[in-house]
C-alpha cells in the first residue's frame, strides 16, 4: 500500500517528510514524497502578518489533499491555521522535540542580557512582541525565507542574531550556532512548536489512516497539542497575533501556560492553570476564562486593527 506525502520543499520540511516516510515504511507502507510550493514560500518581501494569517504554509498543500494527488500532508504543527478547512483533519502528531526558542549567532559573545548593541532577526509576531516587552533596547528586523536563507542573511550582516525554534536548528544540525536556549517562562512557545502534524482529508481510506496513526501518532504529544489548539481556535489566533500557549505534564499535573502581548500598549496578559491529568480537559476553558477576565478579546481586536 502506497502513501503519497505532500510537503513544502525546504530542507527542514523535507527532513520532516523523510522522517514520516521512514516511520511509515516500518509498518509496511511504501511512500512517495511530493513537494508543493505555498504562498508563504513564494512571498518573501513582506512580513507574514501583512500577507494574511490563514493557511500561508498549508493552503496549496490542502488543495492537493482535496484533489487526492497526495494522501497526507506533513506540516510543522505551529504552521497549522486555527480552524482547518472543511473536510480536513489532523490525524497524527509526532513526538514533540524540545519546544524552546533559541538565540543563534555567529558572535558567541551575544546574549539577550549582554550590553552589546544587537539587531535580532525574526519573522514571528510573538517573538517581536516578547522582545519589545521584555527587552525594549533590542532592535528587531524582518528576516524571511527557509532556515538556510535566514542563516546566510545573518552571516551577510542583516542582523547580529536570530531567534528561532530549537527543533528546526537541531534537526538541521546547526546546534553550534545556539548561544542561548531561551527560558520558556518568558519565551512561551506558540501552539504546536516542536512537533509535526499529519493532515488528511476525511475521505482518506480507513485502513491507510489506521496504519498512518499507528506509525506516527505520539499519544502524549497529541493530547497536549490538541488542547493547545483548542485555545487557538477559541481565540482565532494566527501568525499575525502574538499569542503563546504551551501545554505540558509536570509531576502528574496537566498544565497550560498561555497569554498575549500587545507591545504597542505595553500590555501582557497571561494565565497558567494546572489540573490533575484526569481532569485535563477543563484546563483550556479555565485558561480562556482567566484571559477573558484580563480583557483578551479587547486586546486581540486592538492588535488586529493595527496589523
Amino acid at each position: 500500500m502506497n502513501i503519497n506525502i505532500g510537503t513544502r520543499g525546504s530542507l527542514l520540511a523535507l527532513w520532516q517528510a523523510n522522517m514520516v516516510a521512514e516511520n511509515l515504511r516500518k509498518v509496511g507502507l511504501t511512500t512517495n514524497i511530493i513537494t508543493i510550493e505555498t504562498k508563504g514560500d513564494k512571498i518573501l518581501d513582506r512580513s507574514l502578518a501583512s500577507i494574511g494569517s490563514k493557511g500561508l504554509f498549508t493552503e496549496e498543500i490542502e488543495e492537493q489533499l482535496i484533489n487526492k494527488t497526495i494522501d497526507i500532508a506533513v506540516h510543522s504543527a505551529k504552521d497549522m491555521q486555527s480552524t482547518l478547512p472543511q473536510g480536513m483533519e489532523i490525524i497524527a502528531f509526532t513526538e514533540r522535540e524540545k519546544s524552546n526558542d533559541v538565540l543563534v549567532s555567529f558572535d558567541k559573545t551575544l546574549t539577550l542580557t549582554s550590553d552589546k548593541p544587537m539587531i535580532i532577526g525574526t519573522s514571528s509576531a510573538r517573538r517581536k512582541a516578547i522582545l519589545k516587552y521584555h527587552y525594549p533596547k533590542i532592535e528587531t528586523v524582518e528576516i524571511r525565507g527557509n532556515l538556510q536563507t535566514r542563516i546566510r542573511k545573518m552571516q551577510e550582516g542583516h542582523c547580529q542574531a536570530m531567534i528561532l525554534a530549537y527543533a528546526g536548528i537541531h534537526r538541521m544540525e546547526y546546534d553550534d550556532l545556539i548561544n542561548e536556549i531561551l527560558d520558556e517562562e518568558i519565551f512561551v512557545p506558540p501552539v504546536g512548536q516542536g512537533c509535526v502534524a499529519i493532515e488528511a482529508h476525511s475521505s482518506l481510506d480507513k485502513t491507510k489512516k489506521e496504519m498512518i496513526c499507528q506509525a506516527l501518532n505520539h499519544i502524549e504529544t497529541a493530547m497536549l497539542v490538541t488542547e493547545e489548539r483548542k485555545l487557538l481556535q477559541n481565540l482565532d489566533g494566527g501568525c499575525s497575533i502574538p499569542l503563546f500557549c504551551k501545554a505540558s505534564i509536570v509531576n502528574d499535573q496537566f498544565e497550560i501556560n498561555a497569554g498575549l502581548i500587545n507591545h504597542s500598549k505595553n500590555i501582557k496578559i497571561q494565565a497558567k492553570i494546572s489540573e490533575p491529568i484526569i481532569s485535563y480537559k477543563s484546563c483550556v476553558d479555565k485558561v480562556i476564562d482567566e484571559l477573558e477576565n484580563q480583557n483578551i478579546h479587547e486586546i486581540l481586536n486592538d492588535i488586529r486593527l493595527n496589523v
